[in-house]
Formats: C-alpha cells, structure tokens, sequence
C-alpha cells in the first residue's frame, strides 16, 4: 500500500497588516518529493511521525509536499493559488495512493478563503474522491471548521500546548489510517461548537483549568467504539467565522456515538468557560513582581507573540523595565537595521535606536549607546523535543550588544524565530541564568525551554498584534455572541 504525506502549516493572524508571501514559504519550508522525507524523518513533528508510523505498519510512504512558514499575516491569493497547484502536481505525480496523511495547521487564513484549510483540505477529497480516506492532524490552536470535517475521514489535534507531542499524534494518525485500509475500522467523527473562546494566556495545558478536560477526554477513549478525540484551544488572533473553541471525535461507524461523545466534551467545556477568561498583569505589575523573586524571572511578552505573528520587535517592556530599578535583563530583538549598523561597529561603542521598527503599535525605538559584544550567523539546533516540531533554525546574521551601565543585554536578529529554544541564546553565548530578568516574546510556547533555567514565569499583558485582551481587536468577521466577548446562552443541540 503506497500513501501520501502533505503537510500546509500556516497560523495566520487577521490582524497584521502585513500578508504572507510565497517568499515567506520558501525561506522557511517548501519541499517536494523525497526532499520531504529527508527533512522530517527524524524530527519530532508530525510529519516525522507520519514516517514513523506508516514504517511501523510496513506501509510505503509516499513523501508529496511539505510549506510551512513562522506566523504572519494571512496569505496572500497568489501565495496560496501557488501553493495549491503545487500540491495538486504533486499528488498526480505520485501516481495510486492508497490513502492520504495531511498536517493543516487549522488556523490558515488566505486573502480569498477565510478557512483555508477547509477549502485545501475539500480540493483534495474533491480531486481523489471519496474512496481515498484522508487522515491528519490539526494544530491545538486550530479553529476548526464543518468543511475541514467533513472533507477528512478523522482529524486529530496535539494535545499538549507547549506542543510537545506532534510526533506521537502523527503516529497516532498513521496508526488509525492504517486500521481503515486493512478495514478494521470505519472512522465517523462529529464536531460540536461551543460559542466561547478560551484566552491565549489559560491555554497552557499543565494547568489545573485544562488538565481536568483532557483527563475527562482521555477516559472517553476508553469507550468501546471511540477511536479518538480532540478539544481544540483555538487561535484568537483571527478575524474569521471559525474563531474559537471546539471538540471533536472520532468513533468506529457510530455517527450516533460520535455525535453524543462530542456534545458531553462540548458541555464539559462550556460548563468551565469561567476558568477560560484571561488573568491579565500590567507590565508595570509584572516588574514590580519580578523584583520580589529569585531570577532569573522570565517575562512573557504577550502582545509581542512572536509564535502568533507579531513582529518580535515590542519596546513596551523594556522602557518600562528601564524606569525601575531593575538590572542585567536580556531580552531578543527582530531588528536588521540594528544588525547591520552594529555589525559595521564590532567591538566598538555605537548610538543604535533599537526595536519598535515595524509600526507605531509595538512601542517607540529605545534609544542608548550600546557595546557590540559578538556577531553570529543565527543558525543553531535543538534535539529536545520543543514547541513546533522543528529542530533546526535560522535567524539570520545576529549581533549581541549591552548598553553601557550593563543594565540590558540585547540579542539582535535578522529573522523573527519565536523564542522556542534556549539554544537561541546559548547559541550566542548567552546564558539565561546570568540575568535578573528575561523577557521572551510569547504566551506558553516558550514554557517548554525556559521554565527549566527560570523558576518564576510571568505572563505580561502588553500592547501589540497579539495582545492576550481580546477586546482590544476590532472584530468584523467573528460568530457572535461568543463568550466572554459576550454574555450569552448555550444550549448544547
């Protein structure tokens, strides 16, 4: 049995004026072919575990496509027409499959297909027909939608945030295809969609307001006939009719079962939609906390999610930071403007206006005279499994400079990389544990590496594009009412 692998990653935020590009593409991944397999083989993300999983049942895995690129603004028609066609190449080149592996993010937004997914996801089924079943997995911020449903015979989402375990879902996901071609099983899966959306800042799924769900959910999977189940967070930084959380199952030809099993997931979650709303601290409050505890303390810069979209280069913090009495803080800058003036300055004394390059929404440039202490290339690796799935990187030329008091040390980057591995400061000779306070430009994705040098993580509700408050967002597109956006009703169908 010959089956596909495709993987389209995209997590698209409505609110970012900027568009993804297809350059965006091919400077992070677009691969083709064998190229795919030599790629993520051996990575701890989902497409590995396809490979994984389909060597496993000793079924030959036909590597088609793999594009992904870091978070941004949606994409652009051209950039995801182009996409497409590649795909749909791809997939008649391949010659008979016997079934299709995919990996959508779940959270795609085109310029001309609000649900992307949904619409790449239906081309597919319409392109190999009904005969063909297609399984994948989803992203745990996916806002799942009734066409990504009903295009795919079982979707299956992480079920970790940090997404530590895309790889065992990928297995997981080979597994269950594998059952269908040797028609052990029937897959069926329904859907259910509460009207709430749960806060970026309560989606880590080690704490107590989660771990009771997913506990509730794995003892579902001991129900004779369900074969899986997801309960998707959610991605609040799209402007969409699909924004926001929902759960579903998979069963083995019980449509009823399925149907059933995602309502009680469903009222579970809604019964602890209170739990869900977001705790926000000031940064002003988040300083003043910092100072009382033993460092390093990392501070998440919410508004400023680099993961999320945002352009990793929010001064908000730091001018506040240089108010108090704080000292030895280290934090990452996307600037490349910085990095060339710096690099032109190597081990000399330069005037830099550093950050809050991209609009006026991340902060004004925070002026200082800084001393340009090392210059790197910005790659660097991770084998730990991290958030994402990826173990190589690549920032671009980097530029590590202090201002002169010492107070504020400043890795400067070419590319925006969110901040997933510690390997993006040791890589640069930095280390984390030297310093009062680190800042990290995310919500929880940056837990999985920086709780392990830092005993305090404190999640700051700053301005920026990904900003924890929702309703600081002008919404068009949204379903509403939706919780806690609104106070509303729900009747479980």
């Amino acid at each position: 049995m010959r089956v596909g692998v495709i993987g389209l990653l995209h997590e698209s935020n409505t609110f970012i004026a900027q568009p993804t590009t297809i350059e965006h593409f091919e400077q992070d991944t677009l691969l083709f072919g064998e190229t795919v397999r030599e790629r993520f083989a051996e990575t701890p993300h989902e497409l590995g575990g396809f490979f994984e999983g389909l060597a496993g049942e000793s079924i030959e895995a036909v590597p088609l496509m793999a594009a992904r690129a870091v978070p941004y603004g949606p994409i652009t028609a051209d950039a995801f027409q182009a996409l497409l066609e590649q795909m749909l190449t791809a997939i008649r080149e391949a010659g008979p499959l016997d079934g299709l592996l995919v990996a959508p993010h779940g959270a795609t937004v085109c310029e001309s297909f609000p649900d992307a997914d949904g619409h790449w996801l239906q081309m597919v089924r319409d392109h190999l027909g009904d005969d063909i079943p297609i399984v994948g997995t989803l992203d745990a911020h996916a806002n799942l939608s009734p066409q990504m449903v009903s295009a795919t015979d079982a979707l299956i989402a992480y079920r970790t945030n940090p997404h530590l375990d895309q790889k065992d879902r990928g297995v997981e996901a080979a597994q269950l295809l594998a059952r269908i071609l040797r028609k052990e099983v029937r897959p069926t899966q329904a859907a259910a969609f509460p009207p709430m959306a749960i806060n970026i800042e309560r989606q880590l799924t080690t704490e107590s307001h989660l771990t009771r769900l997913y506990f509730a959910a794995d003892e579902m999977l001991g129900h004779a006939g369900v074969l899986s189940n997801s309960l998707l967070l959610g991605f609040p930084y799209a402007d969409v009719a699909e924004m926001g959380s929902s759960v579903l199952v998979v069963t083995d030809g019980d449509e009823a079962l399925a149907t059933s099993k995602a309502r009680q997931l469903a009222d579970e979650l809604w019964s602890h939609r209170s739990d869900f709303v977001g705790e926000f601290i000031s940064m002003d409050s988040a300083a003043k906390q910092a100072l009382n505890r033993t460092g390093p303390v990392c501070l998440l810069d919410m508004g400023d999610n680099v993961g999320g979209g945002a352009p990793g280069d929010s001064t908000h913090l730091l001018h506040v930071l240089r108010e108090m009495d704080v000292e030895r803080v280290l934090l990452c800058l996307c600037d490349p403007r910085s990095v060339q003036r710096a690099r032109s300055h190597a081990n000399r004394v330069v005037e830099l206006r550093i950050g809050g390059c991209t609009d006026d929404l991340h902060g004004p440039p925070f002026y200082d005279r800084f001393r340009v202490l090392g210059e790197f290339d910005g790659r660097f690796s991770d084998l730990q499994t991290r958030h994402g799935g990826f173990t190589e990187y690549d920032q671009g030329p980097s530029v590590v400079v202090q201002t002169l008091d010492e107070r504020f040390t400043v890795l400067l980057t070419t590319r925006r990389i969110p901040p997933f591995s510690l390997e993006q400061l040791t890589s640069c000779n930095l280390t984390a544990s030297e310093y009062q306070l680190v800042v990290a430009k995310g919500v929880n994705a940056p837990v999985a590496a920086y709780e392990s040098v830092c005993p305090h993580l404190i999640r700051v509700n700053t301005p920026g594009c990904t900003c924890a408050d929702m309703t600081q967002f002008r919404w068009q597109y949204r379903r509403r009412p939706l919780f806690p956006l609104e106070d509303c009703e729900w009747t479980n169908p």
